[in-house]
């Protein structure tokens, strides 16, 4: 292999890594300055990327941080695209929310008639 095939463009790995779902989406994440390959923000989708990166970029509320362990040569399915990198951000913690939007309402399946005076009542007390 030469030097040229082992470097690729970051918008291009991104997408063939499936973390955007257009290829064009990764590239104005890229020029929005919201990617840091290595620790330093890029602006610039043709930046090249090769095996032994770091990727640092916030996807929904969790930032991922990527090593790159191969360029890739296409867009393929899930696991071939989970073999390009490996993982190194936290793990998602997973919180069960305990509080429903109304506590006199717990989510029963339709409420009584009684249960339905209690979710007005406390409806009232906010709007006061």
């Amino acid at each position: 292999m030469t030097a040229a095939s082992e470097k690729l463009r970051l918008d291009k790995w991104l997408w063939y890594a499936r973390f955007f779902k257009t290829r064009s989406l990764a590239a104005a994440i890229v020029s929005a300055g919201r990617v840091r390959i290595n620790g330093e923000i890029t602006h610039k989708p043709a930046a090249n990327v090769a095996g032994g990166d770091v990727l640092t970029f916030a996807l929904g509320d969790h930032v991922r941080v990527i090593q790159i362990d191969a360029t890739g040569t296409r867009r393929g399915p899930a696991p071939e695209a989970r073999t390009l990198y490996t993982d190194l951000s936290p793990p998602e913690r997973k919180q069960k929310d305990e509080t429903t939007e109304n506590p006199a309402f717990e989510g029963k399946g339709r409420p009584s008639k009684r249960d339905r005076r209690i979710l007005d009542l406390s409806k009232a007390r906010y709007l006061e």
